[in-house]
């Protein structure tokens, strides 16, 4: 379990966010951040004002803590490193509960200061890249944000492409999921998107054509929501390209791995985070080492599937 709680001794008095620092390592903000939200307890009761005096005894405190599957990276240096995240594993805990995510593998390596710097959803596997210290996550993130650095994904969709293109629409944020469960759709009031897209090969006895993908902007579900708008949506997507009824089934757990190979065409998002090109002093280009592309028999073939288009 990620979170723990766990007891402390104050030896002796001090405000609660400088025992908060010390015993962690924290910066004041951190520390300030962990007591606001309620994790500090006294007497099994939280406080919530950092400038609270501690006094000599017990107490106890809900942290992260690492847990780790010995997944080692793929790459890594003094200040960053890059995991394959499998597909299921999420990047961060949504959750206090949340098991098991990728960031108990790059603290257990790189520390409490370490963190990965961009989002990939829970289903979609491939390359995370994570730094090591504080210095090293706002410079990636802010490439991130300024677009220097380049990713690309590969994606075995429903149909047949023969010929590079492209999709140029914007995407806007569903704020209403009684008619439909995307999280995002496209609109013409929304953020630009641009996303270009080239068939790598096609398989006739799955129907699927495996894309390499290029999305020159980021927004949430970009890939997801822009090959679905082009009528050949990600295998296995149990949000779009298929039934409102599937899609909430998904939402709410029901949805058994038979009825989602048939309804979606795989039991898992066949999207998978291929390269990563980026300067960070040096120039690195980093590709992933799983074969994607031999994952074919993952997917429902075609006299079977019943995709929602």
């Amino acid at each position: 379990m990620p979170f723990v709680k766990e007891k402390f001794h104050v030896k002796q008095e001090m405000p609660a966010f400088l025992y908060v620092m010390r015993t962690f390592n924290y910066t004041q903000g951190e520390a300030q951040r962990l007591i606001c939200k309620g994790r500090l307890l006294i007497n099994g009761e939280s406080i919530y004002n950092p400038g609270t005096r501690l006094q000599p005894g017990e107490v106890e405190i809900v942290h992260f803590k690492a847990s780790t599957k010995t997944r080692k990276p793929l790459f890594q240096n003094k200040d960053f490193m890059v995991f394959e995240k499998p597909s299921g594993v999420l990047v961060h805990p949504n959750t206090m509960a949340t098991p098991y995510s990728m960031l108990d593998e790059i603290r257990t390596i790189a520390g409490e200061k370490a963190n990965a710097v961009h989002r990939i959803d829970m289903e979609t596997s491939g390359l995370l890249l994570a730094s090591k210290h504080k210095k090293a996550e706002n410079f990636l993130k802010n490439a991130f944000e300024i677009k220097t650095i380049r990713k690309s994904y590969l994606a075995w969709v429903d149909g047949r492409l023969t010929e590079p293109f492209y999709v140029d629409q914007p995407i806007r944020i569903n704020d209403d999921y009684s008619a439909r469960k995307h999280k995002v759709f496209v609109d013409p009031s929304g953020k630009h998107a641009y996303t270009d897209f080239k068939p790598l090969r096609y398989d006739a006895k799955h129907d699927a054509t495996l894309l390499a993908c290029y999305p020159l902007t980021g927004r949430t579900h970009q890939i997801r929501v822009h090959l679905f708008h082009v009528k050949h949506p990600i295998l296995g997507d149990p949000i779009y390209g298929t039934s409102f009824q599937t899609a909430n089934a998904y939402l709410d757990d029901t949805l058994s791995k038979e009825e989602r190979l048939v309804q979606t065409g795989a039991t898992r998002l066949m999207l998978h985070a291929q390269t990563l090109h980026f300067s960070y002093g040096a120039e690195y280009f980093i590709e992933s080492k799983m074969d994607f592309g031999g994952m074919i028999d993952m997917i429902c073939p075609k006299e079977r599937r019943c995709l929602n288009r």
